[in-house]
């Protein structure tokens, strides 16, 4: 009886606040982008968000209520579930603009990459818990991270998607540097990635690297590949400083934005709601970001203050590379603005990291040493 009254005590209303308020902004985004009519191929979408939140907010419930430290015990089943689960995409998964990336499981289509990022997080910071030491982690101790990390990077790649992939190396770097690389051993990794770039660049599909042209010179094909970034700063710009209201982005209605209820959905609610509505969108993922790196330092168990940095990481990341490529500062690479865009799989995912830092949070005390 007393744990339960310690966990009702710890339970983190701010951060549930904080997530519930960054849902309430993308339903309200998500309603603009599509709401052109019931004739609109896209009007359901908007009930199938309402449906995918109800299922995302039963997954952080079960996330908070068991014991993180069953996540340590479970780290390699569910990253191995995780795994196979990509690789049935690659061998039966559905086919949608080109790209391999969801896997249909009756009346649901799913996407295991979304996914798999929470497993890399949990594992990665089950063998740092280990390992890690105030002198740094050295290079034979790297091995098993970079594998671990690797092995979905490239199947994600093969799909292709090479923003998800990129996240999933990037939170791995994230979590890496948090828990201290010995300093031989981190010149040695910088070193061996700047060699690598030549032979990423060859293993890239053709409309990638055409992504990351187009991103140093938008205005070299306007009307091509340059397009969509044209039109997203149009509507950014646009919106000015108070926005044109709710409704009544031009850029959204007349269909210039492309995937304006995914990848583009922040040019949708920059026009309508303008600087100001921007800054607050972004000013409550600061302060989510900012929490879960309390949260994370308030923990004393390793691995529950590695998988606080972890989460917090893919929130991180998720929200620079969207932003930064909705605004022309980054290539386009079809990252999703976490809890604003549409799509099941990644507003499950991101639920249940807010799950987990909750049972943090909620747990600190238990697992003090």
């Amino acid at each position: 009886m007393m744990i339960d009254r310690r966990l009702v005590e710890y339970f983190d209303w701010w951060m549930l606040f904080l997530t519930l308020m960054a849902g309430g902004i993308g339903l309200v985004a998500l309603y603009s982008a599509v709401h052109a009519g019931a004739d609109n191929p896209l009007s359901g979408l908007f009930v199938r968000q309402l449906i995918w939140y109800g299922a995302g907010l039963f997954t952080m419930i079960v996330a908070f209520l068991i014991s993180y430290k069953s996540y340590e015990r479970w780290g390699l089943l569910l990253y191995l579930i995780c795994i196979g689960l990509l690789v049935a995409v690659l061998l039966f998964g559905k086919y949608v603009g080109g790209s391999k990336r969801w896997l249909v499981l009756g009346p649901v289509s799913i996407q295991p990459s979304e996914m798999v990022k929470l497993a890399v997080i949990i594992l990665l910071s089950k063998y740092y818990a280990k390992i890690a030491r105030a002198d740094g982690i050295r290079l034979r101790e790297m091995i098993v991270p970079v594998i671990i990390t690797a092995i979905p990077f490239i199947l994600i790649v093969r799909q292709p998607d090479l923003g998800t992939a990129m996240l999933v190396g990037l939170v791995a770097a994230s979590i890496t540097m948090y828990v201290k690389i010995e300093r031989r051993t981190f010149i040695g990794l910088v070193v061996s990635g700047i060699l690598a770039v030549p032979l990423v660049w060859s293993l890239l599909k053709g409309y990638q690297k055409q992504r990351i042209m187009t991103f140093l010179d938008p205005n070299r094909d306007p009307l091509g590949a340059g397009y969509h970034i044209i039109q997203s700063k149009i509507a950014i710009g646009s919106g000015m400083l108070t926005g044109k209201g709710f409704l009544k982005g031009s850029q959204n209605t007349l269909d210039f934005l492309p995937e304006h209820h995914t990848d583009f959905i922040f040019s949708v609610l920059a026009e309508e709601w303008g600087f100001l509505g921007a800054i607050l969108m972004l000013l409550v993922f600061l302060l989510i970001i900012i929490w879960g790196l309390l949260i994370a330092q308030r923990c004393r168990d390793p691995f529950g203050t590695i998988l606080a940095v972890g989460v917090t990481a893919m929130f991180t990341w998720q929200v620079v590379i969207n932003t930064g490529m909705v605004m022309g500062l980054l290539p386009v690479v079809g990252v999703t603005l976490p809890l604003i865009s549409y799509g099941g799989s990644s507003v499950i995912t991101m639920l249940a990291g807010v799950g987990l830092l909750l049972n943090i949070s909620m747990r600190r005390f238990m697992f003090e040493k």
